[in-house]
């Protein structure tokens, strides 16, 4: 019987979609290394002891962990398009694609979202938890570094989720595709403000849509950055300015003490 089995899956795995296969497994091993090697546990770990010299060892940390995973998100799966797939990169998302849709989602969705962020930036959890690097409140420097760095992080998440994941799957799932990789971008924000995990669940379907309307992820890096610079941002001027209202007054206020 357990011959039987044996040669059964065996001969079930021959015939899966090598494709498809491929695409499940290089997610799972490239998380799971991003997870074990290129993050913030990592270099915490393993790397922080020879920066403790520096001004500011933790903007390093957090680079480490950007920039690693911008590499170990981006470069195995362009290798996996070009030499297994033997594919076009472009027809992973790396297109400016329908750019007039694009352009116009995303500046709505903005719209919507920045005075979304202006409400809960006020509430006690955003207050404490952005930005995640406490030094990018002090120094006007190190918050500009440390958003760059977010930014090329963004680009690898994206096209890791939006790109090789979503149109890797299209082929065979169509628009289920979108509910596919929705699923580990809502995981993978496990541990953040309740709020934020939650909108996790219709943003990731709205950036899987966006992208496959497009036929880019350069629009949901747009968006999915712009949110982030925007919370970062508020959170930066309410703790500078020390005004965590959300009326009027206090927009004014901090207004006020900028200019």
């Amino acid at each position: 019987m357990l011959k039987q089995e044996v040669y059964k899956f065996l001969n079930d795995l021959k015939q899966l979609d090598r494709k498809l296969v491929t695409i499940f497994l290089a997610i799972g091993i490239l998380q799971t290394f991003s997870w074990y090697f290129t993050s913030r546990s990592f270099f915490r770990e393993n790397l922080f002891y020879f920066f403790l010299h520096t001004k500011d060892p933790y903007l390093i940390e957090y680079l480490y962990w950007f920039v690693g995973d911008f590499f170990t998100f981006v470069l195995p799966t362009l290798l996996i398009i070009k030499l297994f797939f033997k594919e076009r990169i472009a027809d992973y998302g790396f297109t400016t694609g329908n750019w007039k849709l694009g352009i116009s989602f995303s500046i709505v969705f903005l719209l919507i979202m920045i005075p979304v962020i202006w409400f809960i930036s006020a509430s006690d959890v955003f207050i404490q938890k952005y930005p995640h690097l406490s030094s990018a409140r002090e120094s006007w420097k190190i918050f500009f570094v440390y958003e760059l760095g977010m930014l090329i992080y963004m680009i690898g998440w994206e096209y890791f989720w939006r790109g090789f994941m979503l149109f890797g799957l299209e082929e065979k799932f169509g628009f289920y595709s979108i509910f596919i990789q929705m699923i580990p971008f809502v995981i993978l924000h496990n541990g953040k403000p309740f709020i934020e995990t939650l909108g996790a669940i219709p943003g990731g379907i709205a950036l899987g849509w966006l992208a496959l309307r497009t036929r880019s992820f350069y629009y949901c890096v747009v968006v999915h950055i712009g949110v982030m610079y925007s919370i970062d941002l508020i959170s930066v001027i309410r703790y500078r300015t020390n005004e965590y209202g959300i009326g009027f007054q206090s927009l004014f206020n901090i207004i006020g003490n900028i200019f």
